[in-house]
């Protein structure tokens, strides 16, 4: 996954880009990039794998003189690409995954189109949507273009002499947001970029909606569809940062309302005291403690400022590492204690075992009971940088324990009430090493969130989206009423 930022200012905008884009470091972990605009573009990419955004780019972003830019913090490729194209000149930032970037890639090698930067041995993901978008009539036309060729998703800014294009892919499984403040406009995937900059929110782009920001303001360049709106459910779950909200709905509010339905489902355990793991559980947690009223304490916390998220890093060494030594056990606290630790979600399970539920019972916890706060997880996701392969998933190493075999139709094991999934969190738990285990249902998930359920991506618990990922026209997009975000923050959630 990744993260993009964009402003225009009626002055120098690249102290606002630097610390704006530095406020995305939470969703990628491999490379970072600045472009600037001014008398020409000034562009610098970084590896960020083992070192923070702002080290690397401290000194690079004072060189850079423009009034309008665009930032990434990316978890794959590097970025931002820069282009010489008909339309002229452009840089571009993206986000999201394109399944089908080897057929793409091959078909524009056969007419001739050459590709320079190569990523980890493949074609860079970025300069594939750029060189996309230039085979369209005009940059417009090919954003749509490269819409329809496309199966995965896709959201950028497109840097130029114009302005900034801010296109959100078509089907919403990433966000992206405007903001204003009295010099400036910026487009943002994360809105905590916006209070310490001084911005405020003024649109949620829709699926498919393309916009050109300039000195000016915004002008809607294409309208959206009428769209399924799907967006990704897992932001608030996991990836999205506290402060930040998505089609109005605050992260930490919804994390708050997933721990309290899970203390709601579970008045018969008898604990001393309520956890989170460090960083996105603490949330979680902190709803469980409000709703059950056990106090809320930290036998784990995180050492912030060396270490980063645990789930985003590419290789499973890498994320081993940085699970083990990101969290320090505090022995007083655990010890002789019935603990409730609220998780995010339970994704490959080997670090809150090894790393997480390991320290506990070394640091003489009386009991440990696990409360991940989504379904499990059953699906790779196809829209974005995520887990990439079924046989990582714990639920599906459950499933395949239970059966002898992989199971091609699994949908016996999503349902919350069957025989079969008891028995699979049955033999997660027992893997796990803890006292006992219950998800989320999707049902208070979903009510967490508070938006309608077919306005949410749920694939990577269903194994089922919305709409198709990938339309072959007009005809073939699924139209719904849309929800405005005043009657989503008035969804009907329990307290």
């Amino acid at each position: 996954m990744s993260g993009i930022f964009g402003v225009v200012s009626k002055n120098d905008c690249a102290e606002t880009l630097f610390y704006s884009t530095d406020y995305h470091s939470h969703l990628g972990t491999e490379y970072g990039g600045l472009a600037v605009l001014g008398e020409d573009f000034t562009r610098q990419i970084h590896d960020v794998s083992q070192s923070q955004f702002k080290s690397k780019f401290y000194d690079d972003y004072k060189r850079m003189k423009g009034n309008k830019g665009i930032g990434v913090i990316s978890g794959s490729d590097e970025q931002p690409i820069y282009l010489n194209s008909k339309f002229g000149p452009y840089c571009i930032v993206t986000n999201g995954i394109i399944e089908n970037s080897e057929e793409l890639a091959a078909k524009l090698l056969k007419k001739g189109i050459s590709f320079s930067e190569v990523s980890k041995k493949a074609v860079n993901t970025t300069e594939l949507i750029a060189k996309l978008i230039s085979q369209g009539n005009d940059l417009v036309d090919g954003i749509e273009k490269m819409f329809d060729a496309i199966e995965g998703s896709c959201s950028l800014l497109l840097l130029n002499q114009a302005g900034i294009y801010a296109a959100r892919d078509r089907f919403g499984y990433t966000p992206l947001i405007i903001g204003r403040r009295a010099d400036a406009w910026a487009v943002t995937s994360e809105t905590c970029a916006f209070p310490n900059n001084g911005f405020e929110i003024t649109k949620y782009l829709e699926p498919g909606e393309i916009i050109l920001i300039n000195e000016d303001g915004i002008v809607q360049r294409r309208p959206s569809k009428g769209n399924v709106n799907q967006i990704c459910a897992f932001l608030w779950i996991y990836t999205g940062f506290p402060a930040s909200s998505y089609e109005g709905v605050n992260v930490e509010i919804v994390r708050e309302r997933c721990g309290r339905c899970l203390a709601r489902r579970d008045k018969n355990i008898n604990v001393d005291m309520v956890s989170g793991v460090p960083d996105s559980g603490c949330a979680h947690g902190l709803g469980y403690a409000i709703e059950s009223g056990r106090p809320f304490r930290r036998p784990l916390v995180k050492y912030t400022p060396g270490y980063g998220r645990s789930y985003t890093p590419p290789s499973q060494q890498t994320r081993d590492l940085i699970a083990k030594m990101k969290l320090i056990p505090i022995k007083e606290v655990i010890k002789g204690n019935s603990i409730v630790v609220c998780e995010d979600s339970v994704v490959r399970g080997t670090q809150l075992k090894n790393f997480t539920i390991k320290k506990l019972w070394d640091c003489g916890a009386k009991e440990v009971h696990v409360r991940p706060a989504c379904p499990p997880l059953m699906f790779p996701c196809r829209f974005n940088l995520s887990t990439r392969s079924i046989h990582e998933l714990a639920a599906r190493r459950a499933i395949r324990s239970l059966e002898g075999h992989d199971l091609k139709d699994v949908s016996e094991y999503l349902d919350a009430n069957s025989e079969k999934y008891k028995r699979m969190v049955e033999w997660i738990a027992r893997d796990l090493d803890v006292t006992t285990l219950r998800y989320q249902t999707a049902d208070d998930m979903v009510a967490a969130i508070g938006l309608p359920r077919e306005n949410l991506c749920l694939y990577c618990w269903t194994g089922e989206c919305p709409a198709p990922a990938r339309p072959k026209s007009a005809i073939d997009i699924v139209a719904v009423e849309k929800t405005p975000v005043k009657k989503a923050r008035k969804a009907k959630v329990p307290l």
